[in-house]
């Protein structure tokens, strides 16, 4: 061959056809890292072979292809990491465990129930009108509670007296749990907000992501056809 119209390559040292030589600073500059991996001290100096160009550039399309599909495993593994090591979210509430409570606990619970219940309010009428029908009509001078009922009145007090304070410490005991729920349903928002901006991280990751990619794959494929088209154009 002749040498005029030949050139040697610097990536396999072979005689090619001057038409097919390419310089290293018309090279993109991610194909030039590729040629870089296999050939450290290839610069913008040397040259290469259109057919050793195309082979760098079917690697590089190949590995921004398995890059892809990786980025979105990665992106997962991230996001189950934040998720996981820094969980923002606590145990799924379950039913409440009535065996940590105390005797005291147990019984103001109950009491608070009945006394805020329309049983106990029947129950109260029904006990007044028979404390009230047989002092007036069935003892009549017997009464051991006369008009006005002060004694009636001093069991009502009494009874009002008790059951307040322990309607009070079941509603203390209420509002913890209550703290305790508001507390677990701010941890799941604030979960999925965590979630769902990550998601919009992910997603936008990957428009613009897929968007330079795809730049960068029609570059490379006017590249080629440029190649093809001035090659065509030297053989005639």
């Amino acid at each position: 061959m002749d040498k005029k119209h030949t050139f040697v390559s610097d990536i396999d040292q072979k005689e090619y056809s001057i038409n097919e030589r390419v310089s290293g600073s018309s090279i993109n500059g991610a194909i030039m890292q590729i040629i870089k991996e296999n050939y450290p001290n290839f610069n913008n100096n040397m040259s290469l072979s259109i057919s050793e160009l195309n082979e760098y550039r079917k690697k590089y399309l190949s590995q921004l292809m398995n890059r892809q599909i990786g980025e979105l495993s990665k992106l997962e593994e991230t996001v189950l990491t934040a998720m996981t090591d820094r969980s923002t979210l606590a145990d799924k509430p379950g039913e409440e465990d009535n065996t940590s409570l105390t005797l005291g606990q147990r019984l103001a619970d109950k009491v608070a129930s009945f006394g805020g219940s329309w049983s106990f309010i029947v129950t109260f009428l029904l006990f007044m009108a028979v404390w009230i029908g047989s002092n007036i009509f069935l003892l009549k001078d017997r009464s051991f509670d006369p008009y006005p009922f002060i004694l009636l009145n001093l069991i009502l007090s009494c009874i009002a007296a008790l059951q307040a304070p322990i309607i009070m410490m079941s509603q203390n005991r209420q509002e913890e749990k209550d703290r305790e729920r508001a507390k677990k349903d701010y941890m799941i928002n604030l979960k999925s907000e965590l979630e769902i901006r990550l998601l919009h991280e992910k997603i936008d990751h990957l428009i613009i992501h897929q968007q330079q990619e795809l730049l960068e794959i029609q570059q490379l494929q006017i590249d080629m056809m440029n190649d093809i088209l001035e090659s065509v154009r030297n053989n005639r």
